[in-house]
């Protein structure tokens, strides 16, 4: 791939770094020039909190033990602060595995040397749109709205797939909106990307709802802290649980178009050796209706198959136009 550094790459790391707090993490240790370093006694998958961030780890239990058994090494997870703090700690030795969206698949292979090794399937699809949900139905709807599965959708969202209801976006201009930051595909690159093209000012045109993850970002639109939200598709299942109606109150009114799905990269301090069996143990693992289930859990993850590095490229460059890369 093409080196294109970010503009923030050195605030970015910096902060991080300061951030991630990895605690009792194998750095990566001084190697002899003439002899690689030895792999390290434990590893660390780091994952993004793209959802219920204070219990991921937990959740990902499961996965971390499965792997600490097949490769004999203890195997920890750790939640960054963010997605770009995911990417840093891989640079820095810090986590040697992570679980990262696709423009962080493709910052940390283009800065780091990071291996993509896996990417995600969820229910047979490759690829995934971000999505406009709103409390405000009357506002941005120029369609009915139709219920599907129990959530409701208008402007042909329904159709699932990207993109879908663009026309209706310029409306968000002047209201307050529940962004991701600016690592997040789904919840700001895609979206914002979409309402630069359609004129509004992505910079000042609307009131910025800052929300961690994708599940606080369908929160936030359902209890009225902002009216509209940006996420992936369909993050209002991560909160159904708890607010049965969120399908009703919650409307996705646009699809951006079609995001990589986001897979998981290794470092490159490991031995190639050790880096297969990591990818042959997850794929091995999402085949099994245990491990199908685990990787559900944590991700919505219905099967891991091998990587298309090359499929990544689309949302560096989106990243790129928004002058975030």
């Amino acid at each position: 791939m093409n080196t294109r550094r970010s503009r923030l790459a050195a605030a970015v790391a910096t902060a991080a770094l300061a951030s991630i707090a990895l605690a009792g993490c194998s750095g990566a240790a001084g190697a002899d020039s003439a002899a690689p370093a030895a792999d390290p006694s434990s590893l660390v998958l780091a994952l993004v909190p793209s959802q219920d961030q204070a219990n991921l780890v937990d959740t990902a239990k499961p996965l971390t033990d499965m792997l600490t058994e097949k490769l004999g090494i203890p195997v920890s997870g750790v939640v960054s602060k963010d997605y770009q703090a995911a990417v840093e700690a891989m640079g820095a030795g810090q986590a040697q595995i992570g679980f990262l969206p696709s423009l962080q698949l493709w910052q940390a292979n283009d800065r780091y040397g990071a291996s993509v090794v896996l990417q995600t399937e969820r229910n047979g699809n490759i690829t995934y749109p971000g999505q406009f949900m709103t409390n405000n139905p009357d506002k941005y709807c120029e369609t009915p709205v139709v219920e599907r599965d129990g959530m409701s959708f208008c402007n042909g969202a329904d159709a699932l797939q990207g993109p879908a209801g663009l026309d209706s976006i310029s409306k968000i201009a002047g209201a307050k909106v529940a962004v991701l930051g600016p690592g997040s595909p789904a919840g700001y690159i895609y979206p914002m990307l979409a309402l630069k093209e359609a004129g509004v000012d992505i910079d000042s045109g609307f009131q910025k709802v800052p929300v961690t993850a994708n599940d606080a970002s369908v929160l936030a639109v359902y209890n009225g802290d902002a009216e509209v939200g940006f996420s992936f598709w369909d993050a209002r299942t991560l909160v159904k649980k708890d607010k049965s109606d969120v399908g009703q109150k919650v409307v996705v009114f646009g699809l951006t178009n079609e995001i990589p799905n986001d897979g998981v990269a290794v470092s490159k301090d490991l031995s190639p050796e050790l880096q297969q069996k990591i990818s042959t143990a997850l794929a091995d693992y999402s085949a099994t209706d245990e491990g199908s289930a685990a990787l559900k859990a944590v991700y919505s993850i219905t099967k891991l198959a091998p990587a298309d590095p090359s499929s990544l490229d689309v949302v560096a460059r989106a990243a790129q136009q928004l002058g975030l890369q």
